[in-house]
């Protein structure tokens, strides 16, 4: 039987300080919202990416996410997209289906907590 790839690890360690980055959201710069949960969550993880470079830091350094799943249908290829854009070793994750986010287009909201240690 062929395990499934996973999307997180099961215990992640920090040495802190924290970084906390609040829920991003798949909405662009220009207003609009992409229809495809796919596409939502590569853009809420490319926005988190962004963050964490500001601070000097990659996906290595996240050691917790939250995800925020409108429609537990999503799974599948909400799961692809997070296992195409988030590199081992993969954070600690909670996965919560939701019955709405602030604005109705949204299917996903991510919040993450990164190690600013990582950078010593």
């Amino acid at each position: 039987m062929t395990q499934t790839p996973r999307t997180y690890s099961d215990t992640r360690t920090a040495s802190g300080p924290l970084l906390f980055i609040s829920g991003q959201i798949p909405l662009r710069e220009d207003g609009t919202v992409p229809e495809d949960v796919t596409e939502q969550t590569g853009l809420v993880l490319a926005k988190i990416a962004a963050h964490l470079d500001t601070h000097g830091l990659d996906w290595a350094a996240v050691v917790k996410v939250t995800y925020f799943l409108r429609d537990i249908g999503d799974l599948r290829p909400f799961r692809e997209a997070v296992l195409a854009a988030v590199p081992e070793p993969r954070p600690a994750a909670s996965l919560v289906e939701v019955s709405n986010l602030v604005d109705a287009r949204f299917r996903i909201e991510i919040e993450a907590i990164a190690d600013l240690g990582a950078l010593a």
